[in-house]
Formats: C-alpha cells, structure tokens, sequence
C-alpha cells in the first residue's frame, strides 16, 4: 500500500518510514522540516516539504501519490513550552490535524493510524496503565492529543473514518544499524542526554527528584524503542479495513526502569562516567508511569524485540557515537 507519514522526517516518523518499507509498503513522506532532519529520509522516498494543515497541498498529495493510509506524527511534543504557550500547541496539533483529517476525508481517504501519548491519562491513581483508565491530561500537550482522539471517534460515527490511536509511553533508542537516531533540539529525552553527559559534549546530567515513592527514590518509566513502536503501527493495517472502527493501544514493554537504572545502563554500555547533579522534583513528574500493553500484544500480535534497558541504550549508543553532532554528521 502507499503510506502517507505526516513528520516522517522527525524522531519516530523516520523509523517508522524505514519499518513501512522494510514491510513491503511503499511511504511518502510530509514533513516541513520544523524538527525534523531531511538527512533522516532516504533520497528515494518521496518527501514534501509541507504543512500538515495545508489542505490543498495535502489533498494533491493524497490524490498524486494513490494515498491508502495516513500515519500521523507531526505534533509539538514538547510539554513544559505547551503550558507556557499553549496556542502554539492547540494550533498545531488539534487545528492543523482537524486540517489534515478534513483533506483526508474530501479525497475518500479513510484510515488513519494517530502518535498519541500517555499523557492523555495525567497523574494515574495505580499502575500498570490500561487503555480504560480515565483520561485526565494535566498540561497542554496531553490535552491536544486526547481532543484528537475524541475527533476521531466522531469522526469515524459520521464519517466512516478508520483508525487507530497509540498512546506512547517513552520512546527510545535508534535504528539496529546506527544510521539514524535522536537528534531533538532542545533535547529533553534521558537516553541521549545521558549519553551527552557522558561523552562531556554536555554539561552533568540533572537528576530531578531522588525522594519518590520508588525503590532507589528515582521516577520509573517505561522505554520502549522506537523500532518497536513502529512495528505496531504497521500492525494494525488490517484492523482498519472495517469502516468506522476505532481502536486504542498503549504501547510500552510493561518493565518500568528508573532514572538511576537509566545511568547506569548508560554508563555500562559506553565504559564511560554519567556525570550528574541532584535536583529538586518537577512539578507534575509523576512517581511511575509504565503500561499494561496486553490489548496490542494479544490484538495485534505485536512482539517487543528490545525487551531491557541495556538493549535499547546499545542501539542508541551506535548512533550517537557515530554521529556526535546527530544529522549535522
């Protein structure tokens, strides 16, 4: 089939291109490059350096390229900035999506597979999270991604709109081979900022809160790899053949690891220190987050390949040592 992927040049849509034509689809990308690395998209694919909320150039696309499927990655993801600016966020991710779904639906368009997050669920009472816990977003940035999922819902009541919605826990790691990766600026993930401390092209690493409710004080959290995220979202293909279905998936390994675990890990797999210094909590990291995934294990037969923390650290150690400066070589 002929995948459309919306920000198939950013972190995990550029996986996701490599996972799509390693399944014997053929991706065409849209990304206009706001973070995105055009480096990151073989020269073969085609790429167009638009905005997901141009109707018009998004409906030429959908029609010139014979567009089956629309996958969706394009969204501002960063979380303290949307509690700071939250227009530029509701813009982007809800207003240029509702743009994007609109040239869908004008061009026949009708299935849809939608990057969500477990931030739609705020601060959770228990863990593991399952898809039927409450949804209470508590900034911005889970905000718009659960005002997506609830579009898409009447969207597939009115209109007959497939689609699948696949709320993230922390995505990780880099391709097997090491020739693409994590290159975010700012980058606020743990992995490469570990990494970064290590390798001294960043300052000590901040280790925000050691008093937590956990067992050595730090946050847990679920990593998952990048290359196993995109493998379930090429998964669920078949599901969305049926009209007007919608379906939810948490996507995570289940293990939570902690930030100390995380150094650790690091320092293991480089032989090099993690420089760090303690700080206080962030206001709004919860304890644990961490996800039950038996509904896309059991629905989809989707199967973790990087099942612990050092596995995931390796792959994203091949990238960074070979490429210190991300895209930028």
């Amino acid at each position: 089939m002929n995948i459309l992927i919306v920000g198939g040049a950013g972190y995990i849509g550029s996986h996701c291109v490599r996972q799509v034509a390693a399944a014997g689809h053929r991706p065409v990308v849209i990304d206009n490059l706001a973070f995105g690395h055009r480096a990151a998209v073989a020269p073969d694919v085609p790429f167009y350096d638009v905005n997901l909320g141009d109707e018009a150039a998004v409906g030429k696309i959908l029609v010139d390229e014979k567009i089956d499927i629309v996958m969706h990655f394009a969204a501002f993801a960063y979380v303290g900035e949307s509690v700071h600016d939250p227009l530029k966020y509701y813009f982007n991710n809800v207003v240029a999506t509702l743009g994007l779904l609109r040239a869908m639906l004008a061009k026949g368009v009708k299935k849809f597979v939608f990057s969500s997050t477990c931030a739609t669920y705020g601060i959770p009472e228990k863990m593991p999270l399952v898809e039927t816990m409450p949804q209470a977003p508590i900034n911005p940035y889970g905000q718009t991604k659960l005002d997506v999922e609830n579009a898409l819902k009447s969207l597939a009541l009115a209109h007959g709109l497939s689609f699948a919605a696949f709320r993230y826990f922390n995505a990780a790691g880099a391709a097997e081979d090491g020739t693409i990766g994590e290159d975010h600026n700012p980058e606020t993930h743990l992995i490469p900022l570990a990494i970064d401390a290590a390798t001294g092209k960043r300052p000590p690493l901040q280790l925000f809160g050691t008093d937590y409710p956990t067992p050595d004080g730090t946050c847990l959290r679920d990593y998952v790899h990048v290359d196993d995220l995109s493998r379930a979202h090429i998964a669920v293909f078949p599901k969305l053949e049926t009209p007007g279905v919608g379906f939810f998936y948490n996507l995570g390994t289940g293990t939570p690891t902690s930030v100390r675990e995380v150094i650790k890990a690091v320092e293991k797999v480089t032989g090099k220190k993690v420089p760090y210094t303690e700080a206080p909590r962030r206001a709004g990291d919860p304890p644990a987050l961490y996800a039950d995934s038996t509904k896309a294990k059991t629905g989809l037969d989707w199967k973790v390949k990087y099942n612990d923390i050092e596995s995931i650290v390796a792959t994203a150690w091949k990238w960074h040592s070979a490429h210190p400066n991300g895209f930028g070589k």
